[in-house]
């Protein structure tokens, strides 16, 4: 068996023949194998975007109450280990390891995904820390994700745009029903996207979920500088902002406390909690604004929902004299709808070849550009690291440098720069 965690993350890339196989059926046997039965609350987190945020404000806040909280997310930015978190610390090698040898042992001949495999590990490193609480962060969709295959107590939708459409559907409302797959009869499920699909209140009232919908069941106002929050259960006035940045984290904000609300007998969490998990609460790579001049923007924005969101918070930020964009992207993404959100916020393309699979070339976005008609100058690069030493060499102290794209297209920025994730 291997015996190094990057010669497991290498084994398990080799075990089923496709990167993403959706379906539940073989994750549910191994599980059942491992008796993997959770005796504590678990979220589930899913969305087109800001389920990140989502996850990480839950932490946040947990862990600021007092939680022993497990944390899984993906993908990762720099290590693999940053998805598997216990008291907002990434769990070590050698657990990891110990985790995919035991679920090696007992699969037999189940093919195992990467993302199953891993998802089998964090809840068997969560059981055995006797976590109190576990937040899992859905892959990709929700009905037929692998953490889906766990039963929880509250489900989180953050946004409904389009991606994935290979896997999800190309409508909203296809894409829609895939995400409320996560809900639960007799649950709360939370819906922070202003406009509920029909799939979503459908699918909940068709399997008995209580549905709460941003602006209905849960609602939130800003109010000078600070904000309040309300439920159907309760309220909470004069919020810290949090410290993650960006226009659309107060309905991410919103959705986590919601959550909250809905599991307010078993996981009790007093205003103190709230307003200093709010303010400690990390998330690299989500319009992560790094000290300095010229000013340094990271954005793993992959798909034209999170560039729209990038995109405003570009125009809400004090004018800069040029804005340099770093930009790579996988090549199965919705490259022309992210480079159509940027449309006005970018002055100079420095267009970058990603080295990862399924990674568009310079050329191929350059095509993208020419064809949607941008304005500005486009600079085409072999690498990331190649067009951000550009932008550094070319930028002034008051011009700013955007690094967009792709998680890999931020990873390679952070790595170049010496930035930690945490």
């Amino acid at each position: 068996m291997p015996s190094t965690l990057a010669d497991w993350l290498t084994h398990l890339e080799s075990l089923h023949p496709k990167t993403i196989a959706l379906g539940l059926e073989r994750v549910a046997q191994v599980k059942q194998r491992l008796n993997l039965q959770p005796n504590f609350p678990v979220i589930v987190v899913g969305g087109t975007n800001g389920k990140g945020s989502v996850c990480a404000m839950l932490e946040s806040i947990l862990h600021a109450a007092g939680y022993r909280v497990g944390c899984y997310t993906s993908p990762h930015l720099l290590d693999y280990n940053e998805r598997v978190r216990i008291a907002k610390q990434s769990v070590s090698d050698a657990e990891l390891c110990a985790s995919f040898e035991k679920i090696e042992q007992v699969r037999g001949d189940i093919p195992l995904t990467y993302f199953e495999f891993g998802t089998l590990a964090a809840m068997q490193c969560f059981i055995a820390h006797k976590v109190e609480v576990a937040i899992l962060e859905v892959g990709l969709g929700g009905r037929l994700d692998a953490v889906n295959v766990f039963d929880h107590d509250c489900a989180v939708v953050a946004s409904v745009d389009i991606d994935h459409t290979e896997y999800l559907g190309n409508t909203r409302e296809l894409i829609a029903f895939e995400k409320a797959g996560i809900f639960r009869a007799g649950k709360v499920a939370i819906c922070a996207d202003s406009d509920v699909p029909l799939a979503m209140v459908e699918q909940a009232e068709k399997i008995g979920a209580q549905l709460w919908r941003i602006g209905s069941e849960f609602s939130f106002t800003p109010h000078h500088g600070q904000w309040n929050y309300r439920s159907k259960v309760g309220a909470r006035s004069s919020l810290p902002y949090p410290a993650l940045r960006g226009a659309f984290q107060l309905h991410n904000a919103s959705a986590a406390l919601a959550a909250l609300d809905a599991l307010k007998e078993r996981l009790p969490v007093s205003m103190a909690a709230v307003r200093r998990g709010l303010t400690e609460v990390t998330l690299p790579g989500r319009f992560q604004v790094v000290p300095g001049r010229p000013m340094l923007i990271l954005d793993v924005a992959h798909n034209p929902h999170a560039a729209r969101s990038l995109a405003q918070n570009l125009a809400d930020m004090p004018p800069s004299h040029k804005t340099f964009a770093v930009f790579a992207m996988l090549k199965d993404k919705d490259m022309a709808g992210v480079v159509r959100a940027l449309k006005g916020q970018v002055d100079v393309w420095l267009v970058a070849g990603l080295a990862a699979p399924r990674g568009a070339t310079s050329a191929e976005l350059a095509q993208v550009l020419a064809a949607e008609g941008m304005q500005g100058a486009v600079l085409t690069f072999a690498t990331v690291t190649d067009a951000l030493q550009h932008a550094c060499n070319e930028a002034a102290e008051n011009d700013r440098i955007a690094a967009f794209g792709s998680f890999y297209t931020v990873a390679e920025v952070m790595r170049v720069r010496g930035l930690r994730y945490a």
